[in-house]
């Protein structure tokens, strides 16, 4: 790693400060993630303690026969060995991380502004900003011009509106370029130097992916690191298409004042688009972050650790859910992790409990087609206990009749 330095150059400064802020975040992130790698550092000690426990806790699993399943063995080796071999090896994080995070967003708006003609998509886009910035330099010092009046020339002097306040033409030229420099360094340092520090981090926050309750860390790590690659790549679109605007804009511009003509209807449109396009790149970026943030990554051996703690509550579940509602299927999710002594018996219980089922239905249907025969109404067991409340009667059919009922009839 060679050391970066800069000294601005009026004539080249954004593409200096660009060059400046890429090798900052290329010596951060290279530098960085050998300094926690190296045995003895404070990542490595970490590293070695979380190793330690992670492979402690399964054997005291072990130890009180809750041995790992197949499952759970292979995916606990492969946490290991990916940990190990990124938070370690530099060739191994340097191709599948490194290079991807700083290299890879380039390839993508080369691709992208390529295809769509975007100056200084497939390179040299510093020098494209840093010809754009002369060029507000050169229209600064020729200045808004000289409003004329109608006497000594055919410009209307009502043809533009009046300045907001004296000098604002000029000042609004010199903002423009301003904002226009602060926007697209400011969108550079943002994205480059966030992802070599983020880079630098890499083996500390790859130790936390062996831990349930610290994978979370480790989920933001790789979130932040998706958010400032696709920064990247939006920002070099997103300059790609200023570019597109300003630099024939400005040619113009500056031939007109060359030519003596004034342009007192330019600056406030060149203040007003550049503050735009700030304002587009902040809001870019933070959509991008939003996206990268959605990250979430699968989690196999919770589902594997939970379904093996909850088997007894499931199973007594199930045995209790037989016994209210009579013969139950189980579920595939009940009878997962149960042994196949269990899932025998509750079969053999099952069919039992049908059995049983079946021969009473047949004796109440028996009964019934002997009492129609014999010409009585059929008498149904009671099987439900108890009669309920207000049902202990039957309920008269016919209506019912009184002597006083016999005599008014008579008399009539």
């Amino acid at each position: 790693m060679e050391p970066c330095q800069l000294v601005p150059n009026p004539d080249a400064f954004a593409s200096g400060m660009i060059a400046f802020l890429d090798c900052q975040a290329q010596n951060i992130g290279m530098g960085g993630y050998r300094a926690l790698a190296v045995q003895g550092s404070s990542a490595s000690l970490v590293l070695s303690a979380f190793l330690t426990i992670f492979v402690a806790l399964i054997g005291y699993r072990m130890l009180f026969g809750d041995t790992p399943s197949l499952r759970e063995a292979v995916l606990s080796v492969v946490k290991i060995g990916v940990v190990l071999a990124l938070a370690t090896g530099w060739p191994a994080y340097q191709v599948l991380i490194y290079e991807v995070v700083l290299r890879a967003p380039a390839e993508l708006a080369a691709e992208i502004g390529g295809a769509s003609g975007l100056p200084g998509a497939t390179g040299g886009l510093p020098a494209r900003l840093d010809g754009v910035d002369r060029a507000f330099e050169t229209l600064a010092v020729y200045g808004p011009g000289v409003r004329l009046n109608a006497t000594t020339t055919e410009l209307q002097p009502d043809r533009y509106a009046p300045p907001p306040f004296p000098g604002f033409d000029t000042f609004a030229i010199g903002t423009s370029r301003a904002i226009f420099l602060a926007s697209a360094i400011g969108g550079f340092a943002l994205v480059r130097l966030g992802a070599g520090l983020l880079l630098a981090l890499g083996p500390l926050f790859l130790a936390f992916l062996l831990f349930d309750a610290t994978r979370g860390l480790f989920e933001g790590w790789a979130r932040a690191l998706i958010a400032t690659a696709l920064g990247s790549l939006v920002t070099a679109i997103l300059l790609g298409v200023e570019l597109a605007l300003f630099e024939p804009w400005l040619s113009d511009l500056i031939a007109r004042r060359a030519g003596g003509e004034a342009i007192w209807g330019a600056p406030a449109p060149l203040l007003a688009i550049s503050s735009v396009f700030a304002i587009v790149l902040g809001g870019l970026l933070l959509m991008v972050g939003r996206i990268g943030f959605a990250l979430k990554l699968s989690q196999p051996w919770r589902v594997t650790q939970s379904a093996r703690s909850g088997t007894a509550v499931r199973t007594s579940d199930t045995v209790r859910s037989t016994s209210t509602f009579g013969a139950a299927t189980p579920s595939a999710t009940t009878i997962e992790g149960r042994s196949r002594a269990l899932a025998v018996a509750d079969s053999i219980a099952s069919t039992q409990r049908r059995e049983e089922q079946s021969t009473t239905t047949n004796a109440i249907l028996g009964s019934a087609a002997a009492s129609v025969a014999a010409g009585s109404r059929p008498t149904m067991p009671n099987t439900d206990g108890p009669p309920r409340l207000g049902q202990s009667y039957r309920r008269r059919t016919g209506s019912r009749v009184s002597a006083s009922a016999g005599a008014r009839d008579a008399r009539a």
